[in-house]
């Protein structure tokens, strides 16, 4: 049994996150559909708990103390994560991992290595720009295309390899690709020598992660690419199934 309560505190911070960590109060009403006065007496407990902060300009903000709380998730979430990505490295005797979007970086938050002898190595922790990787390319391709575009200019999109995408009506194209495929690759765009195929993890219907292996170009390009892809979208999708919210 759900409590009303709680339930419409989650609505407000999901609105807040909805709108970039930010919004003001008749933003969040439209979002959530509540009262302006319940609205107001839930904002006056996150913000008491550090949840939620108010800025110079009354719009409310997601608060500090989330942080802690998101820290300590994303590392739940990578231990979560390895034995899919065990099922990963299975299916392609390649290096699986799992990476989020943290603002304008993917982040790598979970690892399970090739058992071979020359293998791929991400550091968990590490921070890439999303536009040379197969994993920020299926985040991206998650989001609005609005929000992807805003990302690529604050970016800049560097030049990484020969093999970078750096214009922007080429990414779009390309987010495009990994729409409707339903996964994305990295053909030595982020390091020459290195291919990947990364594949959506969702919370319901949204992105909320990237499964990828990664390894030697010519040892990537011998697997039959859609039958991976397939094999990995099954996996991420059970681990999906086990973020998600339970059923009453």
């Amino acid at each position: 049994m759900s409590v009303q309560s709680v339930e419409r505190a989650l609505d407000v911070l999901e609105a807040l996150a909805e709108h970039g960590g930010e919004a003001g109060l008749s933003e969040i009403a439209a979002r959530t559909g509540l009262p302006y006065g319940t609205i107001h007496r839930l904002l006056r407990t996150l913000l008491a708990r550090g949840y939620v902060r108010q800025e110079s300009d009354r719009r409310y903000a997601l608060g500090g103390g989330l942080v802690r709380l998101g820290g300590i998730a994303e590392s739940m979430v990578g231990v979560w994560a390895q034995p899919y990505l065990a099922k990963m490295v299975e299916l392609s005797g390649e290096t699986a991992n799992l990476a989020v979007l943290e603002g304008d970086f993917v982040v790598y938050v979970a690892q399970v290595p090739s058992p071979r002898r020359l293998r791929m190595f991400a550091e968990v922790g590490r921070r890439v720009l999303p536009h040379s990787t197969a994993v920020g390319k299926v985040l991206l391709a998650g989001r609005p295309e609005a929000e992807a575009v805003a990302v690529f200019e604050r970016t800049g999109m560097p030049r990484r390899t020969p093999n970078t995408i750096t214009e922007l009506d080429a990414m779009r194209a390309e987010l495009e690709t990994v729409r409707r495929q339903g996964y994305a690759l990295d053909l030595g765009e982020e390091e020459l020598g290195v291919h990947c195929l990364a594949v959506p993890v969702r919370d319901g219907g949204r992105v909320v992660a990237a499964m990828s292996v990664s390894g030697p170009a010519e040892r990537i390009d011998a697997l039959d690419r859609d039958e991976l892809a397939e094999g990995m979208r099954k996996i991420a999708s059970q681990f999906g199934d086990e973020l998600g919210p339970i059923a009453d």
